[in-house]
């Protein structure tokens, strides 16, 4: 247990001390997400990284002065740090020395619920802990020898560090077939015809208030960062009584740890097999810019980015300077402005969506003859039916069908009897 934290951050060029700055206020905050105050905060500028303590020795010094003096017995370093750099901090200061990666890991530790978030977030811990061992263990000098070692030549550590093998093994076998689960998941999402959005953006944007808002669902919604980290998917009837599944996905996060993008690859998934995303941006954030760049930078990595993207600037009732909103709308011209709060603009944010969706279907009138039953069930499994007729010389249907399958109904289509859109307009999904 940590009681009393000083956080480091180092960086090389002048033009980065505010955002190594802004790095730093938001490392307290995932700190503190863990319950450990923070007593200290220093920015430290180097000439060049330092391969064995990733700054020269004096500042170093200094570093080691401040612990001293307050007290301490957690240095944070916002900076990733190598295996090598952690032990030879420890050595040196004496107390524990974690870096943002190990933070963020220790946070998804205590926030995952499902099996799925456990195993992916064991998966991430060993394979951050493996050539870490030597921190961890007291018993390295030790020898051990039996059935499926090598005999006694080989030393405890070698023994951890093939358990821990063994360990990452499973867990990426369970994974795997976690991942098969969620695939069969998706397929028969994607035979039912009901549209889906991903909900993407960097942590405590408001996502999970902008699902429950949308939706009514009861969906946890916390002050926090990382507050979510299981999807949670919840239905919406749009004005023009279109229905649309909606996923509430992880928070990103800068300097989001390669691991934790590898191990949520399943989680985040999501944003791939989405039809198009919900980026949501707090507007209130200092480095509003920043943040947008991070999420798009995942969203590239995962090879989500060139997905259709509606982007959402939620708590604008927060803020309090006038030219930020005005910066804003200038660099987003097709951005939507709301408060999920009070309601500001949600109204015009889902009459967008249905455009979006009306877009991405056509409505098609259709006489199937009586003899292809299997035409009309397609159309019941792939499409929206409106409504559908009989009579003695065929069955006759009106159905909202995706662009993607008009093809396989062209053959049947028929010359519009009515107006079409009014009907579009009244459909209510019976299938969810």
């Amino acid at each position: 247990m940590v009681e009393r934290a000083l956080l480091v951050g180092v960086y090389e060029n002048r033009d980065e001390e505010s955002q190594t700055s802004s790095l730093i206020n938001e490392l307290e905050e995932l700190v503190g997400t863990l319950g450990v105050p923070v007593f200290a905060k220093e920015l430290v500028r180097v000439r060049k990284f330092n391969a064995k303590l990733l700054m020269g020795q004096g500042k170093a010094d200094e570093i080691l002065g401040i612990v001293r003096a307050l007290d301490l017995d957690v240095i944070v370093f916002d900076n990733e740090l190598s295996p090598a750099q952690q032990r030879n901090w420890e050595r040196s200061a004496k107390v524990c020395v974690i870096d943002r990666q190990e933070v963020i890991l220790d946070i998804f530790g205590k926030r995952a619920q499902t099996k799925e978030a456990r195993l992916q977030i064991d998966l991430a811990r060993m394979i951050y802990s493996l050539p870490r061992l030597t921190r961890a263990w007291s018993h390295f000098g030790q020898q051990g020898g039996g059935i499926g070692t090598r005999g006694e030549g080989e030393t405890q550590l070698e023994l951890d560090r093939r358990i821990v093998r063994k360990q990452i093994d499973r867990l990426k076998s369970e994974l795997a077939q976690v991942r098969k689960q969620r695939q069969t998941q998706r397929q028969q999402r994607v035979r039912v015809p009901v549209p889906h959005a991903a909900i993407v953006g960097y942590t405590n944007a408001g996502k999970s208030s902008l699902l429950k808002r949308l939706t009514q669902a009861d969906v946890l919604v916390e002050d926090k960062l990382f507050a979510t980290l299981d999807t949670t998917t919840r239905k919406i009837e749009l004005p023009n009584k279109q229905r649309l599944l909606l996923t509430d996905t992880v928070g990103f996060v800068r300097k989001l740890p390669h691991l934790l993008v590898e191990a949520f690859k399943a989680t985040l998934e999501e944003a791939l097999t989405a039809n198009f995303l919900i980026h949501v941006i707090d507007a209130n954030q200092d480095d509003v810019f920043a943040i947008h760049r991070t999420t798009m930078e995942v969203l590239k990595e995962l090879g989500a980015d060139e997905k259709e993207t509606i982007t959402l600037f939620n708590k604008v009732d927060l803020v309090k300077d006038a030219n930020q909103l005005r910066e804003l709308k200038i660099h987003f011209p097709d951005a939507h402005f709301i408060s999920v709060h009070s309601g500001q603009g949600l109204d015009t944010f889902q009459d967008e969506l249905a455009d979006l969706l009306s877009r991405s279907t056509r409505t098609m009138e259709l006489q199937i003859p009586h003899s292809r039953s299997d035409i009309l069930a397609k159309l019941h499994r792939e499409s929206n039916v409106i409504k559908v007729d009989y009579d003695d010389t065929a069955i006759h249907a009106v159905a909202v069908v995706p662009y993607r399958i008009t093809g396989h109904f062209e053959a049947y289509e028929s010359t519009p009897s009515g107006d079409l859109s009014e009907l579009s307009a009244q459909v209510i999904s019976k299938k969810s």
